[in-house]
């Protein structure tokens, strides 16, 4: 039986956790809140509660010959991902290697290109400590495959949207937009598509995969559809020097920093079709809170 040992079981980790286990993975899950672990456990995943920040809080190990997932996201601060590198030394520690390893990265590693399209060989060169922590990993995750001699897949996702991942609250409480004229491209990725490429990578994936649905978008026009499709007022917008006064600096990053990510490795190579290949079609299966 193939096992797979998800580390982060999160928003995309239960999901991914879910459906392999419904194509015949045997799955062990690794997450801090009990709370979110009781679906899991219903559905006959083995569940590890465990705290990711530091070397000292990591039970022992137990996945050596297995595939694992890594989607544990950064802490916040830094540039460098203190827990990716905190796990990478408890697999050292318990010497429970694993057999392949796919890591959750973000698309934050490329930087600003100005709207300019990347691939898998363009240039890492984040500017955003956030996307500083996911290069980090994505090079702890390198030196570590490659001191084993085992494969690694590294997914460099965009924006995640989903059942339950709309901005509800943002929309609902009017905070400002960046003025559409001004907003620059971005990109997207509804979560059930994610599952089915994390999937995929476990079963035949090498190397880097850019994750995206290919239909770029400005923040603001995501917000604006969000809205829409929820029957709620659109947000006001704003220009550039008042974006930046009001808007968290976190929140500011997505609207400045620029990317078209190219997708057709991660369509060829991993044999995905998308379920959700625009945003529109994507919100409409977005609805509720699954």
């Amino acid at each position: 039986m193939k096992r797979l040992f998800i580390a982060g079981c999160g928003y995309t980790g239960q999901r991914v956790a879910l459906a392999a286990q419904q194509q015949g993975w045997q799955v062990t899950a690794q997450l801090r809140d009990e709370a979110k672990s009781a679906p899991l456990s219903e559905a006959g995943i083995t569940v590890c509660l465990a705290n990711m920040d530091q070397l000292e809080d990591i039970p022992p190990l137990t996945l050596a010959g297995q595939s694992l997932l890594y989607s544990v996201p950064p802490q916040g601060g830094g540039s460098i991902d203190l827990r990716a590198r905190a796990f990478l030394a408890a697999l050292e520690r318990d010497q429970q290697i694993p057999r392949r390893i796919v890591y959750l990265s973000a698309s934050s590693v490329y930087g600003d290109t100005g709207g300019a399209l990347v691939d898998e060989t363009s240039p890492t060169q984040p500017t955003a400590a956030m996307g500083k922590r996911r290069l980090d990993a994505e090079q702890q995750f390198s030196a570590c495959a490659e001191r084993h001699g085992i494969p690694l897949v590294v997914l460099r996702v965009s924006g995640i949207y989903g059942p339950g991942r709309l901005p509800l609250m943002q929309i609902s409480q009017g905070q400002p937009l960046l003025q559409e004229e001004l907003a620059k491209p971005s990109n997207r990725i509804q979560v059930d598509d994610l599952v089915q490429v994390c999937l995929a990578a476990l079963e035949r994936g090498s190397g880097i995969y850019n994750v995206s649905d290919g239909v770029p978008t400005s923040m603001t026009a995501y917000f604006n559809a969000c809205a829409d499709i929820l029957g709620l007022p659109r947000q006001p917008q704003v220009d550039l020097a008042e974006a930046q006064r009001v808007m968290p600096p976190l929140l500011f990053t997505y609207f400045v920093e620029s990317r078209v990510l190219d997708n057709r490795r991660m369509l060829a190579e991993l044999g995905i079709t998308l379920r959700y290949p625009t945003l529109a079609e994507g919100l409409r299966a977005s609805l509720g809170d699954r």
